[in-house]
């Protein structure tokens, strides 16, 4: 269910009229923790592979399935006097044998590599390199590493970054949450009514798509995770769909390569800011930051203007809409989150999709959350059975 909450100044409202407003989680880099919702499940620990010859440089090497192909992913973490970007691709090189050597049935090992002093986890600093070695891809990457050719699919960017103006907050994706005077809530609430019933696109927001063709946007947020990514985009690609991808702008600094497989593979790619920051709050110059940046990051990468963005945590303001207006941007939500994020299970969140599938919606999934993965392929089953088919906000709009 979509609802608005109402931030009113204290000096013109009652402590009844006043909306709970979601606390901020202190972290010692601000963006380098995904929010997590209260009450949410930790994931269960992927299972984790070991080198015949281990490096004392790697942090983790996970792995994961999606019913069709495994792929791994594994973090390198070096001290200041141990980087270089020699070295760094010899030892991502090392890791990729490796794993493949440990497990002959994956497709694909992804490499992230930090500076050890500042990694603080996904979403934190970027890292220093980055590669996407498929199995048949092996021999390219290795002549790469020894100077002996290109290979796309790599990131050395050396770290470089922004910093983010604001930690994320721990709050729920479930509500769409507007910010805002009790005059701008008024219009605001009666803009939401009736674009909910009418659909489409209506002053540059979208909350719902039309109701006269059998047809919903499939969209996922916080994209792209250099582990989870391959896998999602094996499926689709096996079920003939097409996505809308609202896209980090420092993750697609990160791993541009997916960002290009999700064009390649007609795809669609959003906004979703530069750092995942709420945007409520920050200043104008702050927003526009955040939504132009990421704007030039995928547009360098896709070669097309963006034009969908999501606000983070559904958290949006009359400056937030203002901003993306100016920006080209429509504001898009969604009619359909089964909370994904929470890991309620995979029979919840199957249930919650198909609950509330239906024409002109809006799904709301994440890609990086592993039950989205699991119950991924029986929902684009039964969306065609029940005569829906899924796709992007572009089609859904009719762009």
């Amino acid at each position: 269910m979509l609802a608005l909450c109402l931030l009113i100044p204290a000096a013109q409202a009652s402590p009844a009229d006043l909306a709970p407003v979601p606390r901020v989680q202190s972290v010692t880099v601000p963006g380098e923790v995904q929010p997590v919702a209260p009450g949410a499940r930790l994931a269960p620990p992927l299972p984790q592979l070991r080198l015949t010859l281990p490096l004392p440089e790697l942090e983790r090497l996970e792995y994961r399935g999606n019913g069709f192909i495994e792929v791994a992913h594994g973090i390198l973490l070096l001290g200041q006097s141990e980087r270089g970007i020699a070295r760094e691709r010899a030892l991502a090189l090392r890791v990729v044998r490796g794993a493949f050597a440990a497990r002959p049935t994956l497709a694909e090992v992804d490499v992230s590599v930090y500076d050890r002093a500042s990694y603080g986890g996904f979403g934190g600093p970027l890292p220093l390199f980055t590669a996407s070695v498929p199995r048949g891809r092996l021999n390219d990457f290795a002549a790469y590493v020894a100077g002996q050719g290109t290979y796309e699919r790599v990131y050395e960017g050396r770290g470089n970054g922004s910093t983010p103006p604001a930690a994320p907050l721990r709050a729920p994706e479930r509500l769409i949450s507007f910010f805002g005077s009790a005059s701008e809530w008024v219009r605001q609430s009666l803009q939401q009514s009736v674009s909910q019933f009418q659909g489409g696109v209506r002053q540059a927001v979208l909350f719902r798509g039309r109701l006269d063709r059998p047809l919903a946007a499939l969209t996922f947020d916080d994209a792209p995770h250099p582990l989870y990514e391959p896998l999602l985009l094996d499926l689709l690609r096996r079920a003939g769909v097409r996505a809308t991808f609202f896209v980090i702008g420092r993750n697609a600094v990160a791993y541009p390569y997916f960002v290009r497989d999700m064009v390649a593979q007609g795809h669609e790619v959003g906004n979703h800011t530069y750092h995942h920051v709420r945007l409520p709050g920050l200043s104008e110059a702050q927003v526009s930051f955040e939504l132009t940046q990421a704007n030039r990051v995928i547009s360098a990468l896709t070669g097309r203007p963006v034009r969908y963005f999501r606000p983070p945590g559904g958290d949006y303001s009359p400056l937030t809409l203002r901003v993306a207006t100016q920006s080209g941007l429509v504001t898009t939500f969604w009619t359909d989150d089964p909370g994904d994020f929470a890991n309620p299970g995979d029979a919840v969140i199957e249930s919650r999709l198909l609950r509330h599938l239906r024409r002109g919606g809006i799904v709301l999934l994440h890609d990086n959350a592993g039950e989205a993965i699991d119950v991924l392929p029986a929902f684009l089953r039964a969306a065609r059975s029940r005569g829906i088919a899924l796709g992007t906000v572009g089609q859904l709009v009719g762009e």
